[in-house]
């Protein structure tokens, strides 16, 4: 007989453990947690809900294509092939999901006290009502609880995005995609709302090797010539236009900083023509980004595209892994971050205009009370993002609030949003969040800094309205 230990998700998780701070927590987060799912920025898959296909099984649905779940097993020395993430070169890796799932099992205690830990044991108990711990006697039942539900049309891509209320949700796509997807779902029929983001980052970083060839094929693709920078302006035009009429309401930047530029017309002529010739050096690669991002704000207040910047991380740090399994496989690490003076020159230009919104985000915390909050508590331009990625975490919007609020206060913000590739984890993030927003306001209305009137509409506006108003959704 296998003893196992039970799965079990307190209803207080994540509350203030003083009692009459914990009872205000539950009665604000009483009036959010049915609230709908808005998702204005995320990596899922918009073929998911075009074609409404069934996901494979449970390895491919949760281990896979989740690099926050394979880089903690690959620093404990577990190997990607061994987890079926596929080689650049086509070489073998573990075709079995059943030998998958055993390993990730095996190794689920690495997981204890993570945001990862946290979203999979929801996924577990609330989508597939597992009682149950993961370890490496229960590895089978979970498998085969999990491997049935998937085959069932309950687990299909549009009948999981009703069921958790989703009532938006954006995907991002890059200068290159055709659209198809999202021309699918569009003619469908289905009711629900999906929509794209403009992601230009191929073909604004001279740095990415495919950069010139980007360029060529982007321009064709829109009409245009690629040996004039007024061409590619264009092209740039045409396509957005593109996205906006398959939903878009935002454009989202990648870059290595939060680096701008705004340099006379013959210089970002000759500029163009260098980095579209031949190898750029760091310096132009650099100032090529900074000034794209100038004419990104430019075309956002012609067209009403929302601007994101997601600057400050050092992409596909670990070379060996990159060379064999590509981009985006866990080995992004954080970088520090400067956004007063990398600003300037755009907000010279477009700070005080409020037709612009720039949703900006940062890896670096330190610069949340000194440099973001401050700015954004100005410029009619700039919001905050919520706590991203490696920040997206109990502890990490904690901080963010404590040192956010004050300067900037609630309504500089735009809510959250979840940022994933895991689609089921969407609704446990946003369960997250809302329950540490909801511990925050509890907070200060205890400590008499604010009404409790006042706190279930900053509960409500955290967890709906901003994110709603910010995006244009």
């Amino acid at each position: 007989m296998i003893l196992t230990k039970p799965l079990r998700l307190h209803p207080d998780r994540l509350f203030p453990s003083d009692p009459t701070t914990r009872d205000i927590a539950r009665r604000l987060y009483a009036t959010v947690k049915d609230l709908p799912i808005v998702s204005p920025h995320g990596h899922t898959d918009p073929r998911w809900f075009a074609y409404d296909e069934p996901f494979a099984n449970p390895a491919d649905l949760l281990i896979v294509p989740d690099h926050y779940v394979f880089r903690m097993l690959y620093s404990q020395g577990v190997r990607l092939d061994e987890l079926g993430v596929p080689t650049i070169d086509g070489s073998a890796t573990e075709s079995d999901p059943r030998a998958i799932w055993h390993r990730f099992a095996a190794n689920y205690h690495l997981f204890r006290g993570t945001p990862s830990r946290m979203w999979l044991d929801w996924v577990f108990a609330e989508a597939f009502g597992i009682d149950v711990r993961l370890e490496p006697e229960t590895a089978d039942h979970y498998y085969d609880i999990i491997d049935a539900a998937l085959k069932t049309d309950a687990f299909r891509p549009r009948a999981l995005f009703e069921r958790y209320n989703i009532e938006v949700i954006a995907t991002t796509e890059g200068p290159l995609d055709p659209l198809d997807h999202h021309r699918a779902i569009r003619q469908s029929g289905w009711g629900g709302k999906v929509v794209t983001a403009y992601r230009p980052d191929p073909v604004l970083d001279p740095d990415d090797p495919k950069f010139i060839d980007n360029v060529q094929r982007f321009c064709a693709m829109a009409g245009e010539d690629a040996g004039s920078f007024a061409g590619y302006l264009r092209a740039h035009e045409k396509r957005r236009a593109d996205f906006r009429a398959a939903g878009a309401t935002s454009t989202d930047h990648g870059h290595p900083s939060a680096f701008t530029a705004n340099l006379p017309r013959a210089e970002i002529e000759a500029l163009y023509a260098r980095v579209t010739t031949g190898p750029a050096t760091r310096e132009e690669a650099e100032l090529f980004r900074g000034h794209m991002l100038t004419e990104m704000a430019r075309m956002s207040i012609a067209d009403g595209m929302v601007m994101q910047l997601h600057p400050g991380v050092h992409r596909n740090h670990n070379d060996a892994v990159r060379a064999r399994f590509g981009r985006d496989k866990g080995a992004d690490i954080p970088t520090a971050g400067e956004f007063v003076q990398a600003l300037k020159p755009l907000l010279d230009l477009y700070g005080n205009d409020p037709r612009l919104t720039l949703i900006l985000f940062t890896l670096d915390e330190d610069v949340y009370s000194r440099e973001l909050a401050p700015l954004a508590g100005h410029y009619p331009a700039l919001k905050l993002g919520p706590p991203w990625w490696f920040n997206d975490s109990p502890e990490g919007m904690r901080r963010f609030r404590e040192r956010a609020t004050e300067t900037a206060g609630f309504y500089n913000t735009v809510g959250f949003n979840d940022d994933t590739r895991a689609f089921l984890s969407i609704p446990a993030r946003h369960d997250v969040a809302r329950r540490m927003d909801c511990g925050w306001l509890a907070q200060l209305v205890a400590e008499h800094r604010l009404e409790e009137d006042e706190a279930f509409d900053v509960a409500r506006a955290l967890a709906y309205d901003l994110v709603k108003a910010a995006y244009k959704l």
